[in-house]
């Protein structure tokens, strides 16, 4: 059985001012616990990156090293909330309205027409988007934007998800009031249409709020993902770089079961399913290359 350390004795007095070193063995117990944790993986060559990352944590907890930090993720009671500040430590969460353009256009141009037509032909006049990784809202509000833009989708029911494991970042989705560096790339256009100004901030709009739910998620939460419906575009950009291999693989298999036959999964620029996943065709759409599930399953 562990031994449950008594963490008022792990608090320093006067050298809280030392400085903290992780040495190899604290970097593999926070590396291996966090990727168990999210599916978040530091790599053999990231301990300075863990490390400095840490540190803060540790140091506004008064605990006087890495391994005693350690055990408080593992066993104090306020491990949970302590996790959520070390999810929102780790991750990046750098995003802006309209980031990727050609993707995006190709989303507007090609895929939203082409949802439109296939659907309709069903007589099904529902939408359904997941933006896996959504951060602190920006992807799903501009991709509730754009679709208001098409006009295609005026009388359909549009379901727009955004899911996040960083509690924090939600908070600020949520809200949906954002600063200058969230529009540095947004044309005057949409600002004018889709934000009003609030007090040196702007606000989404309620047209553009009410398509828009989010929720958090860890996304190697297999069981919680699989109490989704079927969507018709998944956005899942720069997320499974911060995965290994075998939990890449087991995030887009997961991803794949709530994909519609048919649908669409976006990932960033600099990812791909090259040796995780042949269950997808590559796309060569006029603005970008995009993944799509096949319609009929494949018999091999």
């Amino acid at each position: 059985m562990a031994v449950v350390p008594k963490f008022e004795s792990l608090l320093e007095g006067s050298g809280l001012e030392a400085r903290l070193q992780m040495n190899d063995e604290d970097f593999k117990l926070l590396r291996d616990f966090i990727r168990a944790e999210s599916g978040i993986h530091f790599g053999e060559s990231s301990k300075p990156i863990l490390e400095k990352r840490m540190s803060r944590l540790v140091r506004a907890r008064r605990i006087r090293s890495y391994r005693d930090y350690y055990y408080f993720l593992r066993y104090d009671k306020r491990k949970d909330e302590e996790m959520d500040s070390v999810i929102d430590a780790v991750t990046t969460n750098e995003t802006y309205f309209f980031r990727e353009e050609r993707q995006l256009k190709a989303f507007k141009d090609e895929i939203l027409p082409e949802l439109h037509a296939e659907k309709l032909s069903r007589g099904d006049r529902t939408l359904r988007i997941w933006s896996a990784g959504c951060s602190s809202g920006e992807e799903p509000y501009t991709l509730a934007m754009l679709i208001m833009e098409s006009k295609l989708f005026n009388d359909w029911r549009v379901e727009i998800f955004g899911s996040d494991i960083n509690r924090r970042v939600l908070q600020i989705a949520r809200k949906g009031s954002y600063g200058n560096s969230s529009f540095r790339v947004t044309e005057k256009g949409y600002i004018d249409r889709y934000f009003k100004e609030d007090g040196g901030r702007r606000q989404i709009s309620e047209d553009v709020k009410k398509l828009v739910n989010f929720s958090y998620m860890n996304l190697v939460d297999r069981p919680k993902i699989n109490l989704l419906r079927t969507m018709d575009v998944i956005y899942c950009r720069n997320v499974i770089i911060y995965f290994e291999l075998s939990t890449k693989k087991a995030l887009i298999e997961s991803l794949g079961e709530r994909l519609a036959p048919g649908g669409f999964l976006m990932l960033g620029h600099s990812e791909s399913l090259i040796n995780i996943t042949s269950s997808y065709e590559l796309r060569h759409l006029k603005n970008d290359l995009v993944y799509q599930k096949p319609r009929k399953r494949r018999i091999f």
